[in-house]
């Protein structure tokens, strides 16, 4: 069974930083490129960074290219967001996702097939 767990939210203020992580387990960790997404209630979850399953590649939605990063470490098989800058309009919940086809990146939540339960971001101004 596929387990994805997040860590590292809280509340920050405007201009500072936070690292979330998402511990994996199930899969082959290394073989399946990570994404995370974040949501606000009555919105639509939406993407924010994707790493290829190497962490060759990443990708990036544009409201947080420059201020975020995604890394990862397969030999750890945890994937990290290093957010900095942040900004009151980050605030959300983030969920760390898991395709559901190997070697394969997307921003679409329909693409995903496992998500781990969230964990909230608040950022103060």
């Amino acid at each position: 069974q596929v387990q994805l767990v997040e860590s590292g939210g809280g509340l920050v203020q405007a201009g500072g930083s936070l690292r979330l992580s998402c511990a994996a387990s199930g899969r082959t960790f290394s073989s399946y490129d990570m994404a995370w997404f974040r949501q606000v209630p009555g919105k639509e979850r939406e993407f924010v960074a994707a790493i290829t399953w190497g962490g060759g590649r990443t990708y990036y939605a544009d409201s947080v290219k420059g201020r975020f990063t995604v890394s990862r470490d397969n030999a750890k098989d945890t994937v990290y967001l290093q957010m900095n800058s942040l900004i009151p309009e980050d605030t959300a919940v983030y969920y760390c996702a898991s395709p559901r086809r190997s070697y394969t990146s997307s921003a679409k939540v329909e693409d995903y097939e496992y998500w781990g339960q969230g964990t909230q971001v608040t950022v103060s101004s």
